[in-house]
């Protein structure tokens, strides 16, 4: 049995079947922000943010308090500051966070051995196998739920369900501190009166496509003909969505994590129309990428541009190359490719970024005729010199003196289903 409050939010109360159930999603409630305010517990109950304060600092966590005023995480401080002036702004400490992630991941593991983390604050756990000992889903949710609590003064919200997407919007319709079992003959059920935006890959974009085809519940999406969805979205992602749109989601709890992605951006000081400073900010951006797909044993198939411009517009170009790597002088060469256009005739740039995709491992196996031979053999010996004297011993000529950008690494693993113009904010 399950009950819906006022607002948006869905827990369940009573006895429910939970025999066809095994996949929970566990996410801690607005994490960065309950851990900070253990050791500030005058805050609780006033509207916290988490996140910097200098230049164009953004928002990496807000209280239930803070969202109230529509301040989310992702968004610029500035612009959070405006619509909540009373908030408690607070910097972060990723240190802590991870050592509290450890500890929750911990309580987790002791349950069953099959648990999927897909960030420091969120996880999946089947827990077909764990049912003799800790007893039925249900009750091993509660039970996780008031460990995390009683171990870590923290709280979590769980979702319960036949599947792991259905499980992750269940744990969303909890928060904060709920749980949400959906039995898994309800699952359509419970899907379908559900915005379209609870779809995995429908952002803000998507969901105005979607809208000009009078499609706003998930429902109206499972009604749609394929042929008319694929018009409007294309094939790939109409597929995904009639198939999510019914609960059909087959992949299974994996504890063997793989990067999707290595990359990293910058937010600039100020914006930025020079064709060649955004260059120089490309080949720092590139050696970044390139150290870290070396250092995991990775080469990259597709080299992915981002560029915001000032009035927040966003754009990514992708380049696929004849042969995979992980040399920075490549990457960087293909990213400028993919600039083609983009910049130079009066667009002021915000951010920018650089990613690799579609990584394979390094096996040595490059091309009989190797084009970044020599530079590979460069960078490697930089990366030697770089172990023994640190970083910053040697770079490119182009950055010698500048000034570090603010730069966040982008390699937080996805799921193939997960994605969307919008970032989470749990």
């Amino acid at each position: 049995m399950s009950k819906q409050d006022g607002s948006s939010r869905q827990v369940t109360t009573g006895p429910v079947d939970d025999s066809g159930t095994p996949i929970l999603h566990v996410d801690m409630d607005a994490f960065f922000v309950s851990v900070e305010l253990l050791s500030r517990p005058e805050l609780r109950g006033k509207p916290v943010l988490v996140g910097g304060t200098a230049g164009r600092g953004v928002v990496s966590a807000a209280s239930y308090e803070a969202r109230r005023y529509g301040v989310n995480s992702a968004m610029p401080m500035s612009v959070a500051l405006q619509r909540c002036p009373n908030a408690i702004v607070l910097r972060g400490d990723y240190r802590k966070y991870s050592e509290y992630s450890r500890r929750v991941l911990t309580i987790f593991e002791s349950v069953t051995p099959l648990v999927e983390p897909l960030s420091i604050d969120e996880a999946f756990l089947d827990v077909s196998g764990a049912r003799r000992l800790h007893g039925s889903p249900a009750e091993i949710a509660w039970s996780i739920r008031e460990r995390v609590r009683a171990e870590t003064g923290l709280t979590c919200s769980v979702g319960v369900a036949a599947s792991k997407y259905v499980a992750k919007v269940a744990s969303g319709r909890a928060k904060p501190d709920g749980m949400l079992v959906v039995p898994a003959d309800e699952t359509v059920a419970f899907l379908h009166p559900l915005p379209v935006s609870a779809l995995w890959g429908v952002g803000r974009v998507t969901e105005q496509s979607l809208a000009k085809l009078g499609l706003h519940t998930v429902g109206d999406v499972a009604a749609m003909p394929p042929e008319a969805l694929e018009r409007a979205v294309g094939p790939a992602l109409a597929e995904r969505l009639l198939r999510l749109a019914n609960g059909d989601d087959p992949r299974e709890v994996s504890t063997h994590r793989v990067e999707k992605s290595i990359g990293h951006e910058t937010t600039f000081g100020h914006d930025l129309a020079d064709p060649a400073e955004i260059r120089r900010s490309l080949l720092d951006l590139s050696g970044n990428v390139a150290v870290r797909l070396r250092r995991a044993g990775m080469v990259a198939r597709t080299v992915v541009l981002k560029l915001r411009y000032d009035d927040f517009r966003t754009i990514t170009r992708s380049r696929t190359l004849a042969e995979p790597t992980d040399v920075a002088r490549r990457i960087y060469d293909e990213a400028v490719e993919a600039m083609s256009g983009l910049v130079g005739r009066g667009e002021r740039v915000r951010l920018i970024g650089v990613r690799g995709e579609q990584l394979r491992p390094a096996d040595g196996g490059f091309a009989l005729w190797d084009p970044d031979e020599e530079w590979r053999d460069a960078e490697r010996t930089i990366d030697q010199v770089v172990a023994k004297f640190g970083t910053g011993a040697v770079k490119p000529a182009a950055l010698v003196g500048r000034a570090p950008e603010r730069s966040a690494a982008g390699a937080r693993f996805r799921q193939p289903f997960e994605g969307g113009d919008r970032p989470a904010d749990h």
